[in-house]
């Protein structure tokens, strides 16, 4: 059931109809269960006996070949619903392609190399390289048959794109050894970086492609994100957004790369807390937003929104960063739940800063969904920010009941994830938390925020991450009694 239970949280309430609207055509006779089975897998979390739900009596065996074709109906939804909305170039070159053999099959030789010819000149324009692999061996199977190209030049070009082909696929087991490192919890990024570059011979360089380039780049900016250290890969952020630079023509044709990339650039200096460098990239990544009659502009505006705001508040503009994300239409990008996600725990944490708790727990508490439904839609480590946020919302309200309850549950369900990923500092803070919460009269201050810098501060200034540095400063403004936002922006701005 939980596969099945899994493939249903997928989807959207619209996909959900659709689906049932999909069942009921298919459905031959009126006793089949498939839509009762579908209905109770979505609105049910206790999956025990449901053949005698279904049917009334144990019906083990016929119950699994329901499920059985539940879940095939499903998977051939799911994918049925992905081509329907596909419409990338990449699948436009696929269609002329096919119909380029169909053309070479029935002996329609002009027709077949003028539609090939075609496909080839899209594919390079978007470096699909896989896509071109599939052209050089068709059209080096009917070289035969035309006599405008030598055979020799195919060969040549087939070649030149296995090359090409070999290093985009080095950069997928890039992406796959950085990730296992970080698994193995390994936490100096700048030299998993550098030492799985060299492994797979991959230099940044100007003869990389954009999409490459792009790719290190998602990648470098996933690492970092994992391991909380933008510090140490700024240097290959700006290194390689050097060779992008240098592709100037090319940026347009490579729009939605183009817009990714000046948002991972511009998070890179935020979280480094260059909010000048990061403004500025956040002005051109808006500029090419508005390029080609605004294509990726609503794709892109909830991402140049959040860096937005995040600049503003850390920059001394908290209710400029306030207004923007009351005012911000949260329905219209349901589709993109994580960025909506980032933009309401931002809101809870910006009001937290103003001591505007009672509003931040009550934006909080519309948060409805489970941990579970939480990670899988926007990760564990947004988790890990909204329960300690919770924790923290409780001990400034005073709700001693909850502190405790919040306290235990978060230890629970996350300390095993973090001890195992080097981030016993959360514990730490937590523990050093309570502890003055419950015994703030009889510590001495200066003592408790020694131990406070101690425990929590463990790099320069300048390399310290942003979000652990707010945290930090919750506790020291708590302590000393002063204005939770002013040391905030103390304690930022002193790198």
């Amino acid at each position: 059931m939980n596969t099945l239970s899994s493939i249903i949280a997928t989807l959207s309430p619209e996909e959900k109809r659709s689906f049932i609207n999909n069942l009921k055509q298919k459905n031959k006779r009126n006793d089949t269960k498939n839509i009762q089975l579908f209905k109770l897998l979505n609105t049910s979390s206790d999956d025990k006996d449901l053949d005698i739900r279904l049917y009334g009596k144990p019906s083990k065996g016929a119950f699994h070949a329901l499920c059985k074709r539940l879940h095939d109906n499903l998977i051939d939804f799911i994918a049925a619903k992905s081509f329907k909305s596909e419409t990338s170039e990449e699948m436009e070159i696929f269609k002329l392609i096919l119909a380029s053999r169909i053309f070479f099959e029935q002996k329609q030789y002009k027709i077949a190399l003028k539609t090939i010819k075609k496909a080839e000149l899209k594919a390079k324009s978007y470096d699909l390289f896989s896509v071109l692999h599939e052209i050089y061996y068709t059209k080096i199977q009917y070289a035969h048959v035309d006599p405008n190209t030598p055979l020799e030049t195919l060969i040549r070009d087939f070649k030149y794109n296995q090359k090409l082909l070999q290093q985009e696929e080095n950069l997928n087991l890039f992406y796959a050894n950085i990730q296992n490192k970080l698994l193995q919890n390994s936490s100096d990024i700048s030299k998993i970086v550098r030492d799985s570059l060299n492994t797979y011979h991959i230099s940044i360089t100007e003869d990389l492609t954009f999409r490459s380039l792009f790719k290190i780049l998602e990648i470098i900016n996933q690492a970092a994100n994992v391991a909380r250290n933008f510090h140490s890969i700024l240097s290959f952020v700006e290194k390689t957004y050097q060779q992008i630079e240098s592709k100037e023509q090319l940026t347009d044709k490579h729009l939605f790369y183009h817009i990714q990339i000046l948002y991972y650039v511009a998070n890179s200096y935020f979280r480094n807390k260059d909010f000048v460098a990061s403004q500025e990239y956040l002005k051109k990544m808006k500029q090419q937003m508005t390029k080609q009659r605004e294509k990726y502009y609503r794709r892109f505006l909830p991402q140049l929104q959040l860096l937005k705001v995040l600049n503003d508040n850390y920059n001394g503009k908290a209710e400029k960063a306030i207004t923007a994300l009351e005012d911000f239409d949260y329905k219209q990008f349901k589709d993109q739940t994580n960025y909506i996600l980032d933009l309401k725990l931002s809101l809870i944490v910006f009001y937290f800063q103003q001591s505007r708790c009672k509003e931040a727990l009550r934006l909080y508490n519309e948060l409805h969904h489970s941990d579970t439904w939480y990670t899988e839609k926007a990760g564990i480590i947004w988790v890990i920010k909204k329960n300690l946020t919770e924790i923290l919302l409780h001990i400034e309200l005073d709700h001693i009941d909850l502190v405790e309850s919040r306290i235990k549950s978060f230890r629970k369900k996350h300390t095993s994830y973090l001890k195992n990923n080097n981030e016993d500092r959360v514990l730490e803070f937590l523990s050093l938390a309570n502890n003055f919460y419950l015994n703030s009269n009889a510590i001495d201050t200066k003592v408790f925020l020694a131990r406070i810098e101690q425990s929590l501060i463990r790099n320069s200034p300048d390399q310290e991450d942003i979000f652990a540095m707010s945290f930090y400063a919750w506790l020291k403004a708590w302590v000393l009694k002063s204005d939770l936002y002013q040391t905030t922006l103390e304690v930022v701005h002193q790198s």
